[in-house]
């Protein structure tokens, strides 16, 4: 599977690609599921562009997304801190919600992960639980009795070096054993994101690949968007499954 992340923190300054508004969100969606995507990750932004958990927004936001990509394709959101810092704030921004996404990423290092993962839950909403390497997610996650019930694990290796990203995951995937036996998503960013990327498809683990993670295509250009990233990653993630015969099939 390959997930795409569409705009993450990234503003205006990341370039025009990045898609901010409802409308560009929409249509960086349909070209990145046309390009090989079956999932979409995105963040919801105010009209000047900052992460926001609003009900108004959100309902806006996966309406319009909605109605461009096929029904089957899941369409998840950011649940990040820096979005609501407070945590009893973003537990009722998610019991808020008037329009629900299929799934919500929650970062386990956060402050109040396991209380927004719970209203996340509660709500019949597919929780993806954010480990991030260099945090103690991994530490907090196993020790989670609300584990065994989310979707799946996003592996987030947040190392930008290319050279060392990919032992950086294998020491992340270490710490994480057997993820309550969820399935993982392994992805990088920035620099790290295509080796990471690589290597989840050798290791037969889902992926993602997008503007969120990085801007520039795997021959050092910069992308011309989301689909293009995503057509890349789709045909170098392939690869990698196919060059290791016998990988195990995915648990999605």
């Amino acid at each position: 599977m390959v997930q795409v992340c569409l705009n993450g923190v990234r503003g205006a300054g990341d370039g025009g690609v990045v898609p901010l508004s409802v409308e560009a969100l929409a249509g960086a969606a349909v070209g990145a599921v046309v390009a090989g995507a079956v999932d979409v990750h995105l963040h919801p932004k105010t009209p000047c562009g900052q992460d926001t958990l609003s009900p108004r927004v959100l309902a806006v936001t996966l309406a319009a997304v909605r109605a461009r990509v096929p029904a089957s394709v899941p369409v998840g959101v950011t649940t990040g801190a820096w979005a609501e810092p407070e945590a009893t704030q973003r537990v009722g921004r998610v019991r808020s919600w008037t329009v629900l996404p299929d799934h919500a990423s929650v970062n386990w290092h956060e402050p109040g992960a396991e209380q927004v993962a719970a209203a996340l839950l509660d709500r019949g909403v597919g929780v993806e639980a954010g480990i991030w390497s260099g945090t103690d997610g991994a530490a907090r996650f196993a020790r989670s009795p609300l584990g065994p019930r989310v979707l799946r694990v996003l592996a987030e290796v947040t190392d930008p070096d290319p050279a060392t990203a990919p032992a950086t995951a294998r020491a992340l995937l270490a710490d994480l054993g057997s993820a309550h036996g969820r399935p993982v998503l392994l992805h990088g960013e920035d620099g790290g994101a295509w080796p990471v990327l690589r290597l989840a498809g050798r290791l037969g683990l889902a992926t993602r690949i997008g503007l969120e993670d990085t801007l520039f295509l795997p021959d050092g250009r910069r992308a011309s968007s989301n689909a293009e990233l995503v057509a890349a990653g789709t045909e170098l993630w392939h690869a990698a499954r196919v060059r290791r015969p016998g990988a195990p099939s995915e648990a999605f």
